[in-house]
């Protein structure tokens, strides 16, 4: 695995192997295993049925896939949560900042029976036994867990959610359904597009810029401790830095950890990833690795 940069918290996404379930491989973070209300991972291609582009752990059914195989792929996956399929709620994803409370009435949806809404990015819950599952191929998993109200949320941001700040939108929505609290919360960034993978044009770094103040020292000082073969330009262009052909290398990294930063979250209860998708082609499936050609990578967290 090819490691970049970590930010916050040393902890970082540990893979590891389950074994009673077809040798499934995924990502966890020390920091939410921690807490010891949450069953979480992030999912690699092993321990799944699919084929061809698609191998194996594939959790896309509008990729080319086969039904019946994305079926047993989520089955292993609430079976190695100690629950079944009908216990997933999946979000609906179009890039939105919309967030939704999950109940005991949403279980299975998106699996087992059909959704009832759309364009929901993020999931929220304070009910235990509820799997709040979201999808990617680049774009950035976001998990919180708050111990002390006992809620959980799980939210994709690629990066016109990052640009929307939706981890800040996501612990807004806690505090309003559950009281949670910005600095009482444990929170992970997973495997996901790193800077040097991710070339954006003018107007998505215009946004960026826009979004984002691009003094902060801090960030440098993040950057110095954590990494070393950064050179001084990346560390004083942390976010962006512009490439000699006028396109921009963006770190959503270090932006979505600015979100939940300045949101309130303190830095060492942030858990970042060091780990790229579209590095590891092999191990993860990348929409810019692939150009289109893959499946989707899943994020599932629950409250034991």
């Amino acid at each position: 695995m090819e490691k970049i940069i970590r930010y916050g918290s040393r902890g970082t996404c540990r893979l590891d192997h389950d074994k009673a379930h077809q040798e499934m491989a995924y990502f966890t973070f020390a920091g939410l295993e921690q807490t010891g209300i949450v069953d979480h991972f992030f999912s690699t291609r092993y321990g799944g049925v699919s084929n061809d582009y698609l191998y194996s752990l594939n959790f896309s059914y509008s990729q080319g896939d086969v039904k019946a195989h994305v079926d047993e792929n989520f089955r292993r996956a609430a079976a190695h949560m100690g629950m079944t399929s009908a216990d997933i709620v999946c979000s609906q994803q179009t890039h939105t900042i919309n967030v939704r409370r999950v109940t005991a009435m949403d279980k299975g949806k998106g699996v087992v029976c059909e959704r009832d809404y759309t364009d929901v990015d993020g999931l929220i819950t304070n009910e235990k036994g509820i799997i709040l599952a979201t999808f990617y191929a680049d774009c950035v998993p976001l998990f919180i867990v708050d111990p002390v109200h006992q809620a959980i949320g799980l939210s994709h941001s690629g990066w016109r959610g990052t640009v929307g700040k939706m981890g800040s939108v996501t612990l807004e929505a806690m505090h309003r359904a559950y009281g949670t609290k910005p600095e009482e919360v444990r929170a992970a960034i997973a495997p996901s597009i790193c800077q040097r993978c991710y070339e954006v044009g003018e107007d998505v770094a215009l946004a960026f810029e826009q979004a984002f103040p691009r003094e902060d020292t801090k960030a440098a000082e993040y950057l110095a401790r954590y990494q070393q073969d950064f050179t001084q330009q990346d560390l004083d262009d942390c976010l962006l830095y512009q490439k000699e052909n006028g396109k921009y290398q963006l770190n959503l990294w270090y932006a979505n950890f600015r979100v939940f930063r300045d949101a309130g979250v303190p830095e060492e209860q942030i858990e970042v990833t060091d780990v790229c998708t579209s590095c590891n082609p092999e191990v993860l499936f990348s929409h810019r690795a692939s150009k289109g050609r893959r499946g989707n990578l899943g994020a599932f967290l629950m409250l034991k």
